[in-house]
């Protein structure tokens, strides 16, 4: 601990909970001394401001609040993600409190893992593992979080799957029964397979054509308009008097996954590497492809933003060529006047008063 002078000010310098701390004090020497002996004193005593008394609490346990309390009600696919992320987070990091935790650790864990799964299944853990921390700053059980001096895996950008119209054609005429109507439905609005298996009558106002969506990934309100083949498909389903669900089993209650009616009509259709999900980018890249602008394109999948959407982009045939166009027809503009400045400037003088006054 000590005091120096730097540019005509006095700075302390001392140690706190290992930890190096300098403060700048002014230009008197004399307060410089005092503030240090203060600092001194409240170190020993451990009331210094800067000591932050970290709360032991144990990791595995909070991992249990933290899914509980935050995962259950805010993700619908918890038992899909974030349990499997925490159990194994658990598994390295059990036993450990909040606090012990560092940037080293999770760096350490993440070269662990990268051996076992994919970049992208690593970066979803640790994204995890960063909301964990930040839920345990905001209740009040930790400090600080590693994960933000932790660098995620740089992971290539997938190429989006999607059905040509000709498979389009493939997959429906596979498709059994029930699963025509869900798989009709997707194509056309984009809607997630959740939203889709969700779908009560009341949300459907078939007269104005707008499917209503309030339960949405984001948690907000969405409206899917519909085209006259998805009106003609859901007037349509035979309406179970038992259930408010558009799709439900004979047993009047919704499908909960229709996975394995639909890997069968792939099967039976040839179709390979792809995933209900993908019928939302068919959606999506065949609106591009017909010329619909992004923005639009994003306001219909519920895209909060257009970085989303911007997946899509080079998938529009004309977009790049619409754009050089635009640039041609001003250059084409400039040129024009080039060559009558050109020409006036060829013209002589006495040919220009000559015009003039034959003009007059």
């Amino acid at each position: 601990m000590g005091k120096y002078l730097k540019n005509g000010n006095w700075f302390i310098d001392y140690y706190a909970d290992g930890k190096r701390k300098r403060e700048k004090i002014g230009p008197n020497k004399a307060l410089a001394e005092t503030v240090l002996k203060k600092r001194k004193v409240a170190i020993a005593e451990g009331k210094f401001l800067d000591i932050k008394k970290e709360k032991k609490v144990r990791f595995d346990e909070f991992a249990d609040e933290y899914l509980e309390v935050h995962c259950k009600s805010n993700n619908k696919s918890w038992l899909k993600s974030d349990y499997f992320n925490l159990k194994n987070l658990k598994k390295y990091f059990g036993g450990k409190y909040l606090h012990e935790i560092t940037p080293k650790d999770i760096e350490q864990y993440r070269a662990e893992r990268i051996k076992e799964v994919s970049r992208s299944t690593v970066n979803r853990v640790l994204n995890c593992l960063s909301s964990l921390y930040n839920r345990a700053i905001e209740w009040g059980k930790a400090t600080d979080n590693p994960m933000v001096k932790v660098k995620l895996f740089k992971v290539p950008d997938k190429r989006i799957r999607y059905l040509e119209k000709e498979e389009i054609d493939k997959l429906l005429s596979h498709c059994c029964e029930h699963l025509k109507p869900i798989v009709i439905v997707a194509l056309h609005t984009g809607m997630r397979k959740g939203e889709i298996l969700g779908l009560r009558w009341h949300d459907i106002d078939i007269k104005r054509n707008i499917i209503h969506l309030y339960d949405t990934k984001n948690g907000e309100k969405r409206e899917v308009p519909i085209n006259e083949v998805v009106q003609k498909t859901i007037i349509g389903v035979f309406k179970n008097p038992e259930s408010q669900y558009v799709f439900c089993n004979k047993d009047s209650k919704p499908y909960r996954n229709v996975r394995k009616s639909f890997f069968t009509a792939l099967n039976k259709a040839g179709i390979i590497n792809f995933r209900f999900h993908d019928l939302r980018h068919t959606f999506a890249s065949q609106l591009v492809m017909s010329g619909v602008d992004l923005n639009t394109v994003r306001e219909l999948l519920g895209h909060k933003s257009i970085e989303m959407t911007l997946r899509y982009s080079h998938l529009s045939p004309d977009h790049k060529k619409r754009a050089v166009d635009i640039l041609a027809k001003r250059m084409d503009t400039i040129w024009t006047l080039g060559d009558k400045n050109k020409k006036l400037e060829e013209t002589s003088v006495p040919e220009v008063f000559e015009n003039k006054a034959v003009i007059n």
